[in-house]
């Protein structure tokens, strides 16, 4: 009788989690803000809800439990979301963005004026989702095709499980890329802070989402949203299925461009690399992406 009514409610949680945590981080966002919160506040306090929660789920509906995370993972993974997905976006902000702006400000250029300021934050969000997601497709696509670029990105599909702390695992120079492609052009276009944390609640808690070891079903969303159904084929040791899925918050550029890959007749298997031993530190990762060949060893 206890099986079955923990069986239960872990179907219950399979279908609703997910959306029920987006939403809610979403409407809390709007709500704090309406009540006179700094946006920093009103964006991270949702955030760290869904951290709570995702961090709950995980240890209680666990999609493997092999992928529990150990002192080491956690450790290498906190520092990764730390210096990379917390301190390295702000610095470039700070020194790439803010220069770049005075800069266009100086030759009387003004970007701004092209982006659809009239539309409410939330309908603006969502053009923000997908242009951003439109280039950032193309980023990540070049990004397993071409080379130089996979050197660095490997350093994102090196371990061997996934749950939401490894969604922060990227080099530097990878995240900066990305700040390129996803940031820059919108804080260069004057998109409103407003509009800049919504965008951030979804693409924080969707992103933890991603990554996370819990057992979820998002049904019809699979063609809408890149969740941790899809993104688990694209973290795949078989090249070919790893090569696939590579929308950031959004899936229909992989439906639109041939790239969308869910199988229904089987389970992921292992993850990672070819070379099983490619270090998972995070000092030596650093400079993995400069030595030729690690990946494949």
């Amino acid at each position: 009788m206890m099986n079955t009514s923990k069986s239960k409610t872990a179907l219950i949680i399979s279908w609703t989690a997910y959306p029920t945590v987006i939403v809610s981080g979403l409407t809390l966002n709007s709500f704090l803000l309406d009540l006179g919160y700094p946006l920093q506040v009103s964006a991270y306090i949702p955030i760290i809800l869904g951290i709570v929660i995702i961090t709950f789920l995980e240890h209680k509906f666990p999609y493997r439990k092999e992928w529990l995370p150990n002192t080491s993972d956690v450790r290498d993974d906190a520092t990764f979301m730390v210096a990379v997905q917390i301190i390295l976006p702000r610095v470039l902000s700070f020194f790439v963005a803010i220069t770049l702006l005075k800069y266009l400000k100086a030759k009387g250029l003004t970007p701004d004026e092209y982006w659809p300021h009239y539309f409410s934050p939330l309908i603006q969000a969502i053009f923000m989702v997908l242009f951003a997601d439109f280039l950032r497709y193309w980023l990540h696509r070049a990004s397993h095709e071409w080379y130089p670029l996979w050197c660095l990105h490997a350093v994102h599909h090196s371990p061997h499980k996934l749950y939401w702390v490894n969604v922060g695992r990227f080099h530097p120079i990878d995240k900066a890329l990305q700040f390129l492609f996803d940031a820059l052009p919108f804080i260069i276009l004057g998109v409103s802070e407003e509009v800049l944390a919504i965008y951030f609640v979804f693409y924080a808690i969707n992103g933890f989402f991603q990554h996370c070891n819990i057992d979820l079903r998002l049904g019809f969303l699979n063609y809408i949203i890149s969740g941790p159904e899809l993104h688990r084929w694209h973290h795949s040791f078989i090249i070919e299925e790893a090569n696939r899925n590579y929308g950031n918050n959004l899936i229909i550029w992989d439906l639109l461009f041939g790239t969308w890959f869910f199988p229904t007749d089987r389970e992921i298997e292992k993850l990672g690399l070819k070379n099983r031993q490619y270090p998972l530190d995070f000092a030596t990762q650093m400079r993995t992406p400069f030595i030729k060949g690690i990946d494949q060893d």
